[in-house]
């Protein structure tokens, strides 16, 4: 259609460079708009202007409306955008949050443009610090100031300066007020989430009082009571602790040791309802630790064992179960906050002599003890 118009346009004898001339004075056909916008030049934009910007209406929209205007000018031209954005302040409307807006986002484009100018050319903007959010913004202006060398650092300004401070201090006690209260909230229901499980907890400078077996149930009740969570946290350099989950499932950190090579394995978060065979079967499958150097560390030749403090004795884990099932032994005390557990090679001459020289409750033993 395009080629057929100018096709014709050529065989009347019509000067096309006219024509495009014309075209560019009308709006709808403009490729670019003027820097300034001439109402004897060009009516029919500066009438479509007055629209956009009708005086009849409260001072405050026209504001509005040009900061808006100045908005879409700052994705794609900055002085443009400074001459919407300085009209805007012309209207003096009383929006005092409108004119800060106006005031911050002209020096943006300043900024931008790197020019050198005062950016704010009164400190009667004081006021808006009282209506506005922006103090922030009105700070970083009279900080470009500063780098132009402009010196505005007098009783007004220190009178600004010592109020932004102010209120960003008040703003980082209470976020820090608000963080400690949620870290409080969220030891609180750890603690009594391990006290709901019947979990006992050992700290590094307490050891278990000695009790018969017969007083072990009423112990264990009153040890919960006193529970606290101070320390509790893995002696690993990774300082990782015991968590809740959004779902309430709690995550250990978990130490394997394996003393026929002096080597150890830590578990970072240990599901409390996944069993030790499923972290064993991925850790022994089909690629073995270097140091396995005879290949004897397969899941199904592995016996676990957690160690009771107090009696200095060994208690056989069934592979199968749940994390949560052995912590609620009550020979099972947790200390430093780290569930540890020592594996040995079932049948293997290490095992026999490392069991032999320690207490050792059985598995079906331990199991009864647990039910």
């Amino acid at each position: 259609f395009l080629q057929h118009l100018h096709k014709v346009l050529c065989c009347s004898g019509i000067d096309l460079h006219f024509l495009h001339k014309e075209f560019d004075k009308v709006p709808m056909f403009m490729k670019t708009a003027p820097e300034e916008i001439d109402p004897m030049k060009h009516p029919e934009l500066a009438a479509i202007q007055s629209i956009i910007h009708d005086d009849d209406r409260p001072l405050e929209e026209q504001a509005e409306s040009l900061k808006d205007e100045g908005n879409d000018y700052f994705k794609e031209n900055y002085k443009k955008a400074i001459v919407s954005y300085t009209a805007g302040l012309k209207k003096n409307c009383s929006d005092y949050n409108v004119n800060a807006i106006l005031h911050t986002n002209r020096a943006a484009a300043h900024f931008h443009l790197g020019t050198v100018l005062r950016i704010f050319p009164s400190l009667d903007l004081m006021i808006f610090v009282q209506y506005s959010d922006h103090l922030k913004a009105l700070i970083r202006g009279f900080l470009v100031d500063l780098c132009n060398g402009v010196h505005i650092l007098h009783k007004p300004m220190l009178k600004l300066l010592y109020l932004w401070f102010k209120r960003a201090a008040g703003r980082d006690a209470r976020k820090a007020k608000v963080k400690e209260k949620k870290e409080h909230s969220e030891r609180e229901a750890l603690l009594a989430a391990i006290k709901e499980r019947g979990i006992q907890l050992l700290m590094t400078h307490q050891r278990p009082k000695r009790r018969s077996d017969s007083e072990d149930d009423g112990g264990s009740c009153r040890a919960m009571a006193g529970l606290d969570l101070d320390g509790l946290c893995s002696t690993e350099a990774t300082g990782v602790k015991v968590f809740l989950d959004e779902q309430g499932i709690m995550h250990w950190p978990v130490l394997f040791l394996y003393p026929e090579y002096q080597q150890t394995d830590f578990i970072s978060a240990f599901s409390e309802s996944s069993s030790f065979l499923d972290h064993l079967t991925l850790m022994f499958g089909e690629e073995l630790p270097p140091w396995d150097i005879n290949r004897k560390y397969s899941p199904q030749n592995l016996q676990l064992f957690f160690e009771d403090h107090e009696k200095e004795s060994l208690h056989q884990v069934n592979p199968e179960k749940p994390l949560i099932t052995i912590l609620q032994h009550k020979r099972c005390f947790i200390k430093a906050g780290t569930p540890s557990f020592v594996i040995l090679v079932k049948g293997s001459p290490f095992c026999e002599k490392f069991l032999s020289e320690r207490k050792t409750q059985l598995l079906t033993h331990s199991l009864h003890q647990s039910t």
